[in-house]
């Protein structure tokens, strides 16, 4: 069998018709994907010496971004939404972000809930800390525009209002108010060159979700709920607006799918089983992960250390991994299919 009808991991698909890099040199094996995947190079390297039939592969894998249509120096935005609160979309955005970083990509992290941002408080970015205002020249004539400087926490860039304002200040705004702010923080940041922004969307369905779906090109929206009947009905929604915006949803993260009992191991599905899954179905998009609750997620994200973070190498961060991998090999299958300018050609060498 040839290398380059390997079906992907994640989409099934022959790596042929996606457009990844593939050289083979005896038993050394190059791949480069379109979606970064460091930390499931073992397992690949022995899943390709199966597909061969051979007894092992040395595989050196690489991650190259397809090109995307994001504003600057960004590839793609991905927005993780809810469609209401208190389903853990900002724990999911944080570690999808740090997962994403330690697979192998340049990640940015935007906190969109201008009304309740907390991801200053999940990387650990002590109260207080102000990013970095820089000016650049502006038009011929004219003041020099200002831009903030990402503050870096944990591998990756963030930008947040709870940099700009304390934890004791309401924003008591309209809704051109804060999406004036969104598009401030997007557009007057100075994001280094980032494959993937991932944007913490607030709750709901609202200004927010309008303005970032219709001001920037979005790349893909993944939807957190919880197994809950009452939060799949949100769900929904939330899966519905994007559709309508011609957003394409890149899947479906479960949150509090299981509680296993620290004292004797029973699992219980106290809100519900299955229902992340039923949603996806429905919808015809992946179900990317099932997260346990757990009193160590909880108390990592409030502590500034996210799972992902505080232990990389954890079943739980493995969860997350996962799911950040197959998230971002949904957007390479996306890119593939839409404009195959962006993918990387396969070139073989059997010497």
């Amino acid at each position: 069998m040839k290398l380059e009808q390997f079906p992907d991991p994640y989409l099934d698909i022959p790596w042929q018709d996606l457009g990844a890099r593939v050289r083979v040199s005896g038993s050394d094996v190059a791949v480069t994907l379109g979606y970064p995947a460091a930390g499931m190079r073992e397992a690949l390297a022995g899943r390709l010496a199966a597909f061969l039939g051979v007894d092992h592969v040395d595989l050196d894998l690489e991650f190259r971004a397809p090109d995307g249509r994001g504003p600057g120096p960004i590839k793609h935005i991905i927005a993780v939404a809810s469609g209401k609160g208190g389903v853990g979309k900002s724990t999911t955005a944080v570690n999808l972000a740090l997962a994403l970083d330690r697979e192998g990509a340049r990640v940015g992290l935007l906190d969109a809930d201008i009304y309740g941002p907390s991801q200053g408080m999940m990387l650990g970015v002590p109260e207080g800390r102000r990013p970095e205002i820089v000016s650049r020249p502006g038009k011929p004539g004219g003041e020099d525009d200002r831009f903030f400087v990402p503050i870096k926490a944990h591998g990756i860039q963030a930008m947040s209002m709870s940099f700009l304002v304390t934890e004791k200040t309401p924003m008591v705004w309209r809704g051109p108010m804060v999406s004036g702010a969104l598009q401030q923080l997007l557009g007057q940041t100075l994001w280094d060159e980032l494959d993937y922004l991932i944007v913490d969307m607030p709750p709901g369905t609202g200004d927010i979700q309008l303005t970032l779906s219709q001001r920037v090109p979005v790349a893909g929206a993944v939807i957190v709920t919880t197994p809950q009947d009452i939060a799949l009905i949100d769900a929904r929604k939330g899966i519905e607006m994007f559709r309508k915006v011609d957003i394409p949803v890149l899947g479906v993260v479960e949150n509090m799918s299981t509680f296993r009992c620290p004292e004797c191991g029973h699992e219980s599905h106290i809100f519900g089983a299955a229902g992340g899954g039923r949603i996806a179905e429905e919808f015809a998009t992946p179900l990317l992960g099932q997260l346990p609750l757990t009193l160590e997620i909880r108390e990592q994200a409030d502590g500034g250390t996210p799972t992902v973070a505080r232990d990389p190498e954890g079943e739980i961060a493995a969860i997350y991994r996962d799911a950040a991998r197959h998230m971002a090999a949904e957007l390479w299958r996306l890119t593939s299919a839409g404009d195959r300018s962006g993918a990387v050609p396969i070139t073989m060498s059997d010497d």
